[in-house]
């Protein structure tokens, strides 16, 4: 029997899914051993199969290697970084939820990367803003219009040699950045479905798709029910890297940052030091996290 070395980029119907590069991707079943020790095959692992059918390109997953890291929702493994996705307009941003989703990524240690989509919608001195406004909050802010193909060369530079979620809303254009990233996409989707004897899986499924020299996108489709319930209001003020200069200069220690007399993080923002739409943001999220944990 051959063995073969890769990834696992989908998971359907107690099928795996495991592109071995050069060799192509293999439809495969995990051995006894797996269930047996009650581990679950996620996507983005990387493991060893054994060749079952070369001609149906089928096989028996026989390894599975270490996890650097692991999500619960979605499960999925050995996820480097985090491409958010917001448009500038059509829709117009909903600032408080992108924060949501910042806070999100913070939460599982996920580097994140901010795209504005559709820059091809708004003036110049407006995307300078919004750029501004989370350049500290996040690894890198790019701006792009992925229907024009403007920034994307700059965009798949951060990507290389690494595996990349995309989340975001509902449509701020996911699909066309994913689609302009990986023009092949959609052939990957239609070789796994010609094995499922099914139709194309793009809308209700987690998958990974090469790009090439080791680099995937997650496309995680629904990935927008951002799970802070389990957040007290305290923790909140963690998730800023903004108002970490003025820890400790507060008043009052504690300080929530909200109403506080003295408080240096109010201050700083009404002077312009940490951007106003973040400390708002702030606020409205502190607000409700108050509120959902007095219940």
């Amino acid at each position: 029997m051959r063995n073969l070395h890769g990834r696992i980029v989908k998971g359907l119907g107690g099928f795996y899914y495991v592109d071995t590069g050069a060799d192509g991707i293999y439809e495969c079943r995990g051995r006894g051993i797996f269930r047996k020790d009650n581990t679950k095959l996620l996507i983005g692992d990387i493991v060893d199969l054994e060749v079952t059918h070369d001609k149906d390109m089928e096989g028996s997953i026989t390894k599975l290697y270490p996890r650097k890291c692991c999500l619960r929702r979605p499960e999925v493994s050995n996820v480097d970084q985090a491409i958010v996705v917001f448009a500038i307009h059509e829709p117009e941003p909903n600032h408080v939820l992108l924060d949501r989703f910042l806070i999100t990524m913070k939460k599982l240690d996920i580097e994140t990367i901010l795209v504005w989509n559709k820059a091809d919608l708004a003036a110049e001195a407006e995307l300078d803003e919004e750029k501004k406004a989370y350049r500290d909050a996040v690894s890198s802010v790019n701006v792009i219009s992925a229907k024009g193909n403007s920034g994307m060369d700059e965009l798949k530079a951060l990507l290389e040699g690494k595996i990349s979620l995309i989340a975001g809303p509902s449509g701020v254009g996911k699909s066309t950045m994913l689609n302009a990233l990986c023009p092949g996409a959609n052939a990957g989707t239609g070789e796994i479905s010609r094995k499922m004897k099914r139709g194309k899986h793009t809308t209700r499924h987690a998958e990974l798709f090469g790009l090439g020299n080791d680099t995937y996108l997650l496309d995680t489709p629904g990935f927008t029910a951002l799970d802070l319930e389990d957040m007290d209001q305290e923790e909140v003020k963690a998730y800023y890297p903004e108002f970490y200069p003025y820890e400790g200069k507060c008043r009052f220690n504690p300080c929530s940052h909200t109403h506080e007399p003295s408080c240096a993080v109010r201050e700083a923002a009404e002077c312009g030091d940490i951007p106003v739409i973040r400390y708002d943001n702030y606020k409205q999220i502190y607000t409700k996290q108050k509120e959902i944990r007095r219940y």
